[in-house]
């Protein structure tokens, strides 16, 4: 059984992404990065792998490095 700190949890995700509803898989796993989840659970949240979260990461931080030079 859950704890109650999971199950609210668990509502925020849910809600985040009902928010996101039209999102791209990359702006979704930003905002869960964000949010301060892990690859693992990012992937396992959108149905993903972990690599993928990962290289989407390292997209989004190198897009980011090059834009402010």
């Amino acid at each position: 059984m859950e704890s109650r700190s999971e199950r609210i949890e668990r509502l925020l995700v849910a809600l985040l992404l009902q928010s996101m509803k039209g999102a791209s898989q990359k702006d979704k796993i930003i905002q869960l990065n964000v949010a301060g989840f892990s690859n693992i659970e990012i992937a396992e949240l959108l149905q993903t792998s972990p690599r993928v979260v990962a290289q989407r990461l390292f997209e989004t931080r190198k897009k980011a490095i090059k834009a402010r030079r």
